[in-house]
């Protein structure tokens, strides 16, 4: 073989060794920093009652609007959400339920850092109190918190359940936005949402945005196919986007009539 083509083999070997090896690189970045992708832990900036719950590595707060009758709602929020920011709105809107806003590890004060597993583990921790003080306990959850809901909401004997903006899995929507890296292998956290809506027997609400943007409607309605016949509703409010959902009128309005 002539040397002039024994160097250009060389050179493309070369070249696509590099680019194996970036890509590898990038798996493992993506495998070390995925957590820092996935949660944007936010700071607290609604003064109100604080809830400690005082878990074996942590301690977890929640925000609290308390209310003495049998009914409460506990909120679980989105990747980058303040969830103390729902106060000031859901506190006239369900005045007759005791309000608990959960503030992942991480976020507002908790101490740790979040994860699936823990802040699971969290959730049940929070709804066991919650219950022993209210025996009507609906459980909300917003974006990222809808996968914490409904896994809750399989797990302890919840009223109701209402999912804003619901996903299938979180590996569903890593797939959509890496899809060239093999997400289903480096994905730590899951939320596999669908496997938990199976066991869901409450009446349960899905509230999706007509023009979200990060959420996919085909994942939200693979997500309502799971659910069992009868059991959940799915409704979507016109106009709004991912994080415009809760300006709109109809937001409210469908909360306060699933509760």
């Amino acid at each position: 073989m002539p040397l002039t083509n024994l160097s250009r083999m060389s050179r493309i070997l070369m070249i696509t060794a590099g680019i194996i090896a970036l890509y590898l690189a990038l798996c493992v970045a993506l495998w070390v920093l995925q957590r820092a992708l996935i949660y944007y832990p936010q700071p607290r900036a609604v003064e109100s009652s604080l809830l400690t719950l005082s878990r074996p590595d942590a301690q977890v707060l929640v925000s609290v609007r308390e209310h003495e009758g049998p009914k409460a709602l506990i909120y679980f929020g989105g990747n980058a959400e303040d969830v103390s920011r729902n106060l000031p709105s859901f506190s006239p809107a369900f005045a007759d339920h005791a309000l608990y806003f959960m503030h992942y590890r991480g976020y507002g004060g908790s101490s740790g850092a979040p994860s699936e597993d823990v802040i699971a583990q969290d959730a049940l921790a929070l709804f066991d109190e919650v219950y022993a003080r209210h025996p009507q306990v609906t459980l909300v959850g917003r974006s990222l918190g809808s996968g914490v809901a409904v896994r809750l909401a399989s797990q302890r004997p919840a009223s109701r359940l209402v999912l804003i903006t619901p996903y299938n899995s979180l590996e569903e929507l890593a797939a959509r936005q890496f899809p060239i890296f093999p997400v289903r292998w480096l994905l730590q956290d899951r939320f596999e949402s669908w496997r938990y809506a199976r066991g869901i027997r409450v009446p349960t609400l899905l509230m999706a945005a007509e023009n979200d943007e990060v959420i996919a409607r085909s994942g939200t309605l693979r997500l309502f196919e799971h659910f069992a016949p009868g059991v959940a509703v799915l409704k979507v409010i016109p106009g709004v986007g991912h994080n415009s959902i809760s300006d709109s009128a109809d937001y409210l309005r469908l909360l306060g009539d699933a509760l």
